[in-house]
């Protein structure tokens, strides 16, 4: 320090805009040998300069732990703010938007109303033996959804509920209708209210399809034959992966045009998992024991034969229903169809036409291109053979799906590929 320099006699440090407290020893004593002119924010030193006192260190301490202890407050009450708003947010998102892994969307009975303007009737899209189904808006999902109210009067719905919501929430598949959510609350009556929220798939259903025109509906839906075999493909890539694909063999006992549903582009998704069941790897038997006729509850003319005899559910019973579906789309025909009697089903009206001539049972639609709005028949003497043979193949698949006996049926893995080859 200056102070403690002998040899310094005389010091100026005027005009230096210089600040804080003057030492009072060494030169700083004799106010001869000292100028600080021009510095006006100095304090101390000895009396002769007439410098003001300067602040006590205590009280300059004191200020600065008090500032210190107020910007860390300040802090601390901002970082706290944002945790609070960030999990606020989080938890909104989490209960408002779909997350494709395993977040699903939670809804309440009133936004359900509000996306079906109140379950109107011009919102209704479909009904069937245990609800209907609405198309709907959600505030925060991108496009249209399909609502599925369960009518909670109908016996077994309960249940059914719980199995769907069990296995939507474990399958992935491309193939397979896509659960948003579930919503288990009470309406503004106070009664049980359930319901299923789906991907929106624009195209209906392939029963839709099927039947537009023989109903004199005024729609031209119009699926040939190219259309029809990727419907099949795409529902027999997802029954490989219930039956192969997942952690535990899902069997779905209820397939059916109905429960096939076409997105905008006409891939087929396969919906509807109510009465589907979880087989065990090692022993192939229900998870509920050994399942009786009683038990199953599919669609008459879809349900293999040998469900009747209180046989097990099996991944065979999946592929009879597979077949019929196969030979619904080739021919057009239902296999509830008044033309078929005890004496002749489905599969044995297209198992004889393998011998007279399969073009002679096929849908007319299958063998139709729409062309700008016009109908052009595909058929025509240089191709007629190559359809046929194809045609021939595909009623084959159908045929040995539905075989009598579960033995007798092609494997998953079998129809995949062939079909896939058609």
């Amino acid at each position: 320090q200056l102070k403690d320099l002998p040899i310094l006699e005389t010091l100026n440090l005027s005009h230096n805009h210089f600040y804080g407290e003057v030492p009072k020893g060494g030169v700083f004593g004799n106010i001869t040998a000292i100028s600080f002119t021009g510095n006006d924010n100095l304090c101390g030193g000895i009396a002769q300069l007439k410098l003001p006192t300067c602040p006590s260190k205590g009280k300059k301490h004191f200020k600065i732990i008090i500032l210190i202890i107020v910007v860390s407050s300040s802090l601390a009450s901002f970082a706290i703010f944002l945790i609070i708003c960030k999990r606020r947010r989080r938890r909104k998102l989490s209960s408002s938007t779909y997350s494709p892994q395993n977040a699903h969307l939670r809804v309440s009975y009133k936004e359900l109303h509000d996306a079906t303007d109140g379950f109107s009737s011009s919102s209704l899209v479909g009904v069937g033996s245990f609800g209907y189904v609405y198309k709907g808006t959600l505030q925060h999902f991108e496009g249209f959804v399909a609502v599925k109210v369960l009518n909670l009067q109908v016996h077994g719905v309960s249940k059914s509920f719980i199995t769907k919501c069990k296995t939507l929430s474990k399958v992935r598949h491309r193939n397979l209708l896509k659960i948003l959510t579930s919503c288990s609350r009470v309406d503004y009556n106070g009664n049980d209210f359930k319901a299923l929220v789906y991907e929106f798939m624009p195209n209906g259903s392939l029963e839709n399809w099927l039947s537009a025109n023989k109903l004199g509906q005024p729609k031209n839906l119009y699926m040939n034959f190219k259309q029809r075999l990727d419907v099949a493909i795409d529902v027999a890539h997802a029954l490989d992966y219930l039956h192969h694909g997942f952690e535990e063999t899902i069997v779905h006992c209820d397939i059916k045009p109905s429960n096939v549903l076409l997105s905008d582009d006409m891939v087929a998704h396969l919906g509807d998992f109510g009465l589907a069941r979880l087989l065990h790897e090692v022993t192939g038997y229900s998870d509920e024991g050994q399942t009786t006729s009683s038990a199953i509850k599919g669609t008459i003319g879809y349900i293999p034969p040998e469900y009747g005899k209180s046989v097990q559910v099996t991944t065979k019973g999946d592929i009879y229903s597979y077949g019929i579906l196969l030979l619904e789309m080739l021919t057009g025909k239902k296999p509830t169809d008044s033309v078929f009697r005890e004496d002749l089903s489905l599969p044995k009206f297209c198992k004889l036409a393998l011998l007279d001539g399969v073009l002679e049972i096929v849908d007319p639609n299958l063998l139709i291109l729409s062309n700008r709005g016009q109908r052009k028949v595909t058929l025509n003497s240089n191709t007629e053979q190559k359809i046929e043979e194809c045609l021939a193949s595909y009623a084959g698949i159908g045929v040995a799906c539905c075989a009598k006996l579960p033995g007798e049926r092609m494997g998953t893995k079998d129809v995949v590929s062939r079909v896939a080859c058609n």
